[in-house]
């Protein structure tokens, strides 16, 4: 008689994990209060709840200023645009990575240069960084990925070395600290996302964290239409409406006050999975440099050895989402990504620069395997489903490894 759940066997859990996002009477009375208020867009920016949710967000990741807009990915085109970034300037970016990174350059008019990932944490890979620089070369933007940090010694030593604009893709990283010091501070630029799924949400929404309060400025005037926002009100910028809405805002101040409760239960009980994931042959964990000491769980990702299971991580995903374990394989490699597909875009960016978008020719060795063959991802609903949901996951991990012969059928 077959085991697994994927091949008609029992699963180990029929209980769904949390739903995401929560809400309750605070989030209806802040939305009412603002609804009532007649205040709802962003004109004049910033209305008061986004200017309270800004100082806010900056208290929460240790400083700089908060400039919220519309979304995460409009964050990093700001940034390169108040930077000076455009047309025909390289912005490094990782192969492992949601397409707004990649796509965000080229909003902008500059080039994205696609660099591997690092082994061990999948993130940002800094020597890949460092071989990728040419006289063209002005920035780089990092991604946190999956409850890591990237190295952010090593890329603030490559940037100085290098005057490079440095851009921290943290929409994964909301609260995580990298030798005590919020993500986000240590670049020029930290880019937030709130969109519906992340661990701090307002349904749709962007924070850029800025450190120069130049910098700043311009970002706020970019996302105003190009109104001045120095203190003489002469310096205009070429902006668009990117302004945040007073209704999200309202949201996102009331996200806030649950965030520490709810950031604290997810890192408790990654621990605790840790704790169980660490003993099941065939698993490995990602590595947790001890820098980094402070770690978001948005998204969590742990590595399958394909020869032990017999099957590549999709197979196993199939098989685990079966046992009543919702998982996932992640993201493709930035160069195989449907979502990401330049010259469907009409930019002038691919056009007229062809030799950056022959993907047929990239190869991206750490990237493909993470995204091809071993890697297992989990949302953050399973980090707030207590340790009943943990064990749960790891008894539905221990069934994999046990019945490993039966999985080659799904294939």
């Amino acid at each position: 008689m077959t085991q697994l759940a994927a091949l008609g066997g029992a699963p180990i859990r029929t209980e769904p994990y949390p739903a995401w996002p929560v809400w309750d009477q605070r989030d209806i009375d802040a939305v009412t209060r603002t609804v009532e208020s007649g205040r709802w867009g962003g004109f004049p920016y910033p209305g008061p709840n986004t200017a309270a949710f800004a100082e806010k967000f900056a208290e929460l990741q240790g400083g700089g200023t908060a400039v919220p807009m519309m979304n995460g990915t409009i964050t990093m085109e700001v940034a390169l645009r108040a930077a000076g970034i455009g047309w025909g300037d390289e912005v490094i970016v990782p192969a492992y990575t949601f397409q707004a990174t990649a796509a965000a350059p080229m909003a902008a008019g500059a080039i994205p240069v696609i660099v591997d990932i690092d082994p061990d944490t999948l993130c940002t890979n800094p020597a890949a960084v460092e071989a990728a620089i040419t006289p063209k070369t002005k920035a780089v933007i990092v991604v946190h990925l999956a409850a890591q940090v990237t190295d952010m010694d090593a890329i603030t030593e490559i940037a100085k070395k290098h005057s490079l604009i440095v851009i921290e893709d943290a929409a994964h990283a909301h609260g995580a600290q990298w030798r005590g010091k919020g993500v986000g501070l240590w670049g020029d630029f930290g880019s937030f996302s709130l969109q519906s799924a992340k661990s701090l949400t307002t349904g749709e929404g962007g924070v850029l964290l800025i450190k120069d309060s130049y910098l700043a400025q311009r970002a706020a005037s970019i996302i105003d239409c190009g109104r001045p926002k120095d203190l003489a009100g002469v310096e205009f910028t070429m902006g668009q409406n990117y302004r945040w809405s007073e209704l999200h805002a309202a949201l996102g101040l009331v996200a806030l006050e649950r965030f520490p409760e709810q950031f604290a239960e997810r890192a408790e009980m990654a621990d605790y999975l840790e704790e169980g994931l660490s003993a099941i042959p065939g698993i490995s964990l990602l590595k947790h440099d001890l820098r980094h000491t402070r770690r978001s769980l948005y998204r969590y990702i742990f590595k399958i050895d394909s020869e032990f299971f017999g099957v590549r991580h999709d197979i196993f995903c199939q098989a685990l989402s079966a046992e009543g374990i919702p998982v996932d394989t992640g993201y493709p490699v930035m160069s195989r990504y449907d979502l990401f597909q330049p010259y469907l875009s009409h930019l002038a960016v691919p056009s007229a620069f062809p030799e950056y978008f022959q993907f047929d020719q990239m190869s991206f060795p750490v990237t493909e395997q993470a995204a091809e063959t071993t890697s297992v991802w989990m949302g953050e609903t399973i980090f707030r489903s207590g340790r009943k949901g943990i064990d749960d996951l790891v008894a539905g991990v221990q069934k994999l490894a046990k019945h490993r012969d039966e999985l080659a059928q799904l294939g």
